[in-house]
């Protein structure tokens, strides 16, 4: 992977954190359908995880590799997202 694309990818990252904390700070003035709407980013949060742990698989990574960047065991990476990564 190239400097430039880590850089971007970075920043990119870093402005969804950006959107989403303001969103929460939007929704705290709101109503239980903003809030529902708010929560249901747990589901595309998820779906993009899962997408990328498909695509580090994809390019070789190690079960213990994603687990780490992901802040959880080797095992329990693999027991999460195995079998969404080979689908």
């Amino acid at each position: 992977m190239s400097a430039r694309r880590e850089v971007e990818t970075l920043d990119y990252v870093e402005f969804a954190r950006r959107i989403i904390r303001a969103a929460g700070e939007r929704v705290a003035d709101g109503d239980e359908f903003e809030l529902a709407e708010l929560a249901s980013l747990r589901d595309d949060l998820e779906a993009a995880i899962t997408k990328a742990v498909k695509g580090q698989r994809s390019i070789g990574r190690s079960w213990a590799y994603i687990g780490g960047a992901l802040g959880i065991k080797r095992q329990s990476a693999q027991e999460r997202y195995a079998e969404k990564a080979s689908a």
